[in-house]
């Protein structure tokens, strides 16, 4: 099983399926039509079924696009996420599979809405990034950020990144978003849950040590 999400994409011999969310092999066909038992079956050029190896269920594709099952198969949101932005999240995930474009204009909301509580202002993505920036924030997720900001943005109004045709593009901001908010909110949590389990007394050393002509804890 692969650890990475793996959106539905046409012809992909393995993603994570539609119907039972396993990553698995999968397995296409042709529809095949007949007007009556007497006329030879021939295949429908525009209809493909992929089949599941995993749950035995098949996915239909017309043009090259999931026709059914309509549901997501992007990442849930993580226990972390405010949920403020989450419910921009979810509707972004129910509707990538229909417009990709909507879907990232929508997590780049969620992620505008993320702002407050990385104490930033929210009213400017790019002048938040910069404080962030500022502030210490590791290069790595402010690539990710700025991923999110711009792909976003570009959603809505045109540019040189064009999502009409790539919900695979879309599926992978979902997980973007996602391993911003454990970076940004939850591993801070757990190292807060942890330390609050530190004696006093250790506490009290530590700031000691930590304070300007202090000694060694």
């Amino acid at each position: 099983m692969s650890a990475r999400h793996e959106p539905p994409k046409f012809e992909k011999t393995d993603f994570h399926c539609p119907y039972c969310g396993i990553h698995a092999r999968q397995y296409w066909q042709y529809a095949f039509y007949a007007p009556d038992f007497a006329t030879r079956p021939e295949h429908l050029e525009t209809l493909r079924v992929a089949y599941c190896n995993a749950c035995k269920e098949y996915s239909v594709w017309r043009k090259g696009k999931i026709i059914d099952p309509l549901s997501s198969t992007a990442p849930m949101p993580p226990d972390d996420m405010p949920d403020d932005m989450r419910q921009d999240y979810l509707e972004a995930r129910d509707i990538v599979g229909r417009s990709p474009r909507a879907a990232a204009a929508l997590l780049r909301l969620s992620l505008q809405k993320l702002m407050p509580h990385l104490d930033e202002r929210g009213k400017d993505l790019n002048d938040d990034i910069a404080s962030l920036v500022r502030k210490g924030l590791p290069e790595k997720i402010q690539k990710g950020l700025d991923s999110l900001r711009v792909i976003g943005n570009n959603a809505v109004h045109p540019g040189q990144i064009d999502l009409k045709d790539d919900p695979a593009t879309a599926t992978a901001l979902f997980e973007l978003l996602n391993m911003i908010v454990d970076v940004m909110i939850a591993q801070p949590k757990r190292v807060d849950e942890i330390y609050a389990k530190v004696p006093v007394s250790a506490k009290e050393a530590i700031e000691k040590r930590d304070r300007p002509g202090g000694g060694a804890a």
